[in-house]
């Protein structure tokens, strides 16, 4: 029972988040690939070479396995070695303007089915903005949704998901972040079974409220040659951190799940610059300024 509820809102939620990506492009539309695997189904959405955006994926699937993976156990060491359910709504967008930001986003439901126990549920997602050319009123916008969204379910929840996405979106290795953060929350049962799938609901919604206006807003920007340089080389630090930190990819490795909708997050285009050093006082410079925690919102408004 408590799958079915789910599986119908992450439909809903990718239906609602493609058409209005879709409706923003103005051009491209999602090409669906349903697929089956050995451990489940799925349908990934790919828009390509579109007016707006170089490449966005919204991904949708639902597996099932016999022995959870050491990344999904990590913080869950009791329930190592048991079968499991797993499903989620996952999305990274790379737009062509190094004006507008990319932005990911993903929503998911876990239940463990630990031997001669009861089964285990919990939730996690969020939604988070890497901007190339940071613009200050676009981040008030994104983090006042994300604070607004919150607030029905508890004034402590916006802050807490917002440090959990400063620290988890962090390159250890580069000592920053990898965008201006967002939400970011797991091991979600902290309510009942309902109020949990409507917080999920909310962020999933939430996140096309605070991307879209944005998008709008700098997609008709003018850039050259330097900016499209910079955007590709900060792309490269995208890569870095899902290919070294994230956990949703490890899990969907380990797992065995679909390696090309696993990777659907990676740009279509990248630069590495060994060294690169941005012209000081620049625009390319200013970005570090915004790759630290801060209280957004505290600063902004």
């Amino acid at each position: 029972m408590h799958t079915e509820a789910v599986l119908t809102v992450l439909k809903n939620l990718q239906n609602h988040i493609s058409t209005a990506l879709e409706a923003e492009d103005g051009c491209a539309v999602f090409v669906r690939d349903e697929w089956v695997g050995a451990l489940g189904k799925g349908e990934s959405r790919v828009l390509k070479n579109g007016a707006v955006f170089e490449q966005a994926g919204v991904n949708f699937s639902h597996v099932k396995g016999g022995k959870m993976p050491a990344s999904a156990t990590a913080h869950r060491p009791e329930l190592a070695g048991a079968a499991f359910e797993a499903t989620g709504v996952s999305l990274v967008i790379h737009p062509k303007n190094p004006y507008v930001p990319t932005s990911h986003a993903n929503v998911r439901f876990f239940i463990s089915y630990p031997e001669n126990q009861t089964p285990v549920w919990w939730f996690g997602g969020g939604f988070d903005l890497t901007p190339f050319y940071p613009f200050e009123e676009d981040i008030l916008h994104w983090h006042t949704v994300a604070e607004n969204l919150c607030r029905p379910f508890g004034a402590e929840v916006y802050p807490e998901y917002k440090k959990w996405c400063d620290d988890y979106f962090y390159l250890k290795h580069r000592g920053e972040t990898r965008g201006v953060g967002g939400l970011f929350f797991d091991d979600l049962n902290r309510w009942d079974f309902d109020t949990c799938l409507n917080f999920i609901k909310a962020v999933g919604e939430g996140y096309v409220e605070a991307y879209q206006p944005i998008v709008a807003k700098r997609k008709h920007t003018g850039y050259g040659e330097r900016e499209r340089h910079f955007q590709l080389y900060r792309r490269g630090r995208y890569v870095e951190f899902n290919l070294v930190w994230d956990r949703g990819t490890l899990f969907g490795l380990q797992s065995g799940g679909r390696t090309e909708s696993i990777l659907m997050s990676m740009p279509p285009l990248v630069r590495f610059e060994y060294q690169y050093q941005p012209e000081e006082g620049s625009a390319e410079a200013r970005l570090s300024e915004f790759l630290t925690s801060r209280d957004w919102l505290g600063e902004l408004k």
